[in-house]
């Protein structure tokens, strides 16, 4: 590439990957579809878009850790349980009907956009629900199947893991966010990017170092920001990209 279009890679990623890290998922509204247009086969552009967003949840635990705003216990919990979902969908890839899959998560995403929007209060403050065995129990078996959706889709799943944290487990948006962008954003797609990788899914080396530190930067600051704002404007955020990635995937 010419200067012009890594500086239009940069940006880009830069810009999805702070909305990511400010909303809690999301990044490949942006990103992946930026990879697909400078040219990158669907493969290829899915394997660098997961590798790179190991990036962007490494710079938003950096911050998050700083904070003390990540529970470790349950850090640990949500990271086990999708990372054996992970691993399952990076492999069945390249056997899901692509267009059907997109347009279900589509749907599934708007839906718990608007479902939020409805919910004035969702999320403002943490209300403690579901934290027993038979609770943990059930979470951990959607923390999976939302694993398979990371570990075979673009985008779409960090959002599922921070309203089901929400509504689930009565996390407020803030503590949400913090938990998926270092679950999600660091060990699952980590883990889910080695699996592509293993399964013959090829990165492109060249535009990597470009994604990383878009990625980095973008979780740092939109971890950042998450510390300073308000939950009120943390589930607006949500709800707006929510919208657009769901409306991206149906469309």
């Amino acid at each position: 590439m010419d200067w012009i279009h890594s500086l239009g890679l940069f940006v880009g990623s830069l810009i999805a990957n702070t909305l990511a890290s400010l909303s809690g998922g999301g990044a490949g509204l942006l990103q992946f579809p930026l990879l697909i247009f400078l040219g990158l086969p669907f493969s290829t552009a899915l394997a660098t878009h997961k590798v790179a967003s190991v990036a962007l949840g490494l710079g938003a635990a950096f911050t998050h850790i700083k904070q003390k705003s990540i529970p470790p216990t349950i850090a640990l919990y949500l990271i086990l349980v999708g990372s054996l979902g992970v691993i399952i969908g990076a492999n069945l890839v390249l056997m899901i009907p692509e267009n059907i899959a997109e347009k279900a998560l589509g749907g599934m995403i708007l839906a718990i956009g608007i479902y939020s929007r409805v919910k004035k209060q969702l999320g403002q403050e943490e209300i403690q629900a579901n934290r027993t065995v038979t609770g943990w129990t059930i979470g951990g078996i959607i923390f999976v199947l939302i694993g398979i959706i990371n570990g075979s889709l673009t985008a779409g799943s960090g959002l599922l893991v921070t309203l089901f944290l929400v509504r689930w487990f009565g996390f407020s948006y803030k503590q949400a966010v913090a938990l998926t962008m270092i679950c999600v954003g660091l060990f699952w797609n980590g883990i889910g990017g080695i699996a592509m990788i293993q399964a013959g899914a090829p990165i492109h080396w060249p535009w990597l170092g470009t994604l990383l530190l878009a990625s980095l930067l973008g979780g740092a600051l939109g971890a950042f920001l998450t510390t300073r704002l308000s939950n009120q404007f943390i589930k607006l955020c949500f709800e707006l990209l929510t919208a657009a990635v769901g409306i991206k995937l149906l469309v």
